[in-house]
């Protein structure tokens, strides 16, 4: 039986981040994970960016309420179901990601939370460390076959761990340093790339 874990932001929906910092004119907010490795040194900044522009958690939900996922993502989810069980393996914060969920058909979403006060986001909570190769790490380890799709640096430990890992749309610096790691850039390559590496596991236990 197959397991998928896929990100969130970059896979499904655009960067919550970047239209933030598009919709408020604040261009220290479009860093993400694709641009910074470490997502503690990424909050950090996050952080200080919202403190110092008195942007409260209110303001960044107003830009979500107006976000959707990319065209034929929920198309891809439905083929994805067909096949095994799936989840959503994200680093965003539950407070960001449920109006998103919704419009992807409510599927299951392990991600982090945020620390708010008064409408301030004051700090925020790591479920896990490592939590999305962790994730797919315990799949295996109640023998599921696993599928793993993302598309940035702190991605690339659950693409590594999963028998069938890949990038969508990643950014040029994660694809030429990672050439092993096979390429979709529509959900239709998506799609076929799964399938062969399905097709060619399925061989070698046979």
């Amino acid at each position: 039986m197959w397991v998928a874990g896929l990100d969130l932001e970059g896979v499904l929906v655009p960067e919550i981040w970047v239209n933030v910092a598009e919709r408020t004119g604040i261009a220290e907010l479009r860093l993400t994970t694709r641009e910074i490795a470490d997502y503690d040194e990424l909050m950090t900044h996050r952080m200080r960016v919202l403190y110092e522009n008195g942007l409260r958690l209110s303001d960044i939900q107003r830009v979500i309420a107006g976000m959707q996922p990319y065209d034929g993502a929920v198309e891809f989810l439905q083929w994805l179901r067909e096949l095994g069980e799936v989840l959503i393996l994200s680093d965003t914060f539950i407070q960001f990601a449920r109006p998103l969920i919704a419009q992807l058909g409510g599927p299951t979403i392990l991600c982090h939370s945020l620390v708010v006060k008064d409408d301030r986001i004051v700090d925020y909570q790591v479920r896990l460390s490592d939590q999305k190769r962790a994730a797919i790490r315990a799949f295996q380890g109640l023998n599921f076959q696993t599928i793993a799709v993302g598309d940035s640096y702190n991605d690339l430990a659950m693409l590594a761990a999963a028998d069938i890992g890949a990038l969508f749309r990643p950014p040029l610096s994660v694809m030429s340093e990672h050439p092993e790691l096979p390429v979709a850039q529509e959900y239709s390559e998506l799609e076929a790339l799964i399938a062969a590496r399905m097709a060619a596991l399925q061989d070698e236990l046979s």
